[in-house]
């Protein structure tokens, strides 16, 4: 039991570098106090004894300030860092080495009993500040939860999601679920290395706007050129007037 709970300790080492010492985590980390009470009540749960393991749930949320529901299971070494206002629904599954930031709501949009309401987040998942991920569906493993997102779908494995509501990025680096492996972990789901789409979607008509300009100066230089050239044909006068009229609408 010792070994798991020193496990859960050096992954938190590992995840903030404020961390000094196995001491200062143990008596100073509430999301790690958290997690510890969510333990005896999740049993106490599982045990029949659902009105003790919710008095013992408010009691953890009275010292925490995170609600965590009895029912909701958590997987091994999972962090919510910083911790205040995370709230985790009753059906709520946590895979190993996911990092929850605070402000958090993993909730349920449905409100019929007896079924999956809650998110399921798979493992190596770092849900940001403020997020909030609702309904019974999965957020894949090593995927990213942007900060204040509002997610209301199945998030791909590897994948990001930002914005309200969430829209889903292209998977960047692998997320290590080894959580002594820090070169992957991104805290708060920063990602370097993937755009955001409205960011991307203006830089595409950005390029598209000056290949359209080069193009129309390309014409304008040819339509001179036609200008230019003497023309003894009958349709001459036409032909001007109709270049004069091409000339006039590319100014415009």
């Amino acid at each position: 039991m010792f070994n798991s709970l020193f496990e859960q300790v050096d992954s938190i080492i590992v995840r903030d570098p404020a961390a000094r010492n196995r001491l200062e985590v143990i008596t100073c980390y509430p999301g790690l106090h958290a997690v510890w009470l969510h333990r005896v009540s999740h049993f106490l749960w599982n045990s029949g004894l659902k009105w003790i393991a919710r008095m013992f749930s408010m009691l953890a949320r009275f010292i925490t300030g995170i609600e965590i529901h009895p029912g909701a299971k958590i997987g091994r070494r999972v962090f919510l860092d910083h911790g205040l206002g995370i709230v985790i629904g009753e059906t709520t599954e946590i895979g190993d080495d996911c990092t929850i930031y605070q402000g958090v709501t993993l909730g349920g949009t449905s409100l019929y009993k007896g079924i999956k309401r809650h998110p399921t987040l798979g493992k190596g998942v770092v849900v940001s500040a403020g997020a909030k991920v609702l309904g019974g569906f999965t957020v894949g493993d090593g995927a990213r939860v942007g900060s204040n997102a509002v997610v209301l779908k199945e998030i791909p494995a590897g994948a990001t999601a930002v914005g309200i509501p969430a829209r889903v990025l292209h998977p960047d680096l692998p997320q290590s679920a080894d959580t002594k492996t820090k070169e992957y972990f991104s805290a708060y789901g920063v990602t370097p290395n993937v755009d955001d789409p409205v960011s991307m979607a203006l830089k595409g008509l950005i390029d598209a706007t000056i290949e359209q300009e080069a193009k129309i100066v390309a014409l304008e230089k040819a339509l001179a050129k036609l200008s230019n050239t003497p023309n003894e044909s009958a349709g001459s006068g036409d032909t001007k007037r109709d270049l004069d009229a091409i000339k006039e609408w590319l100014k415009e």
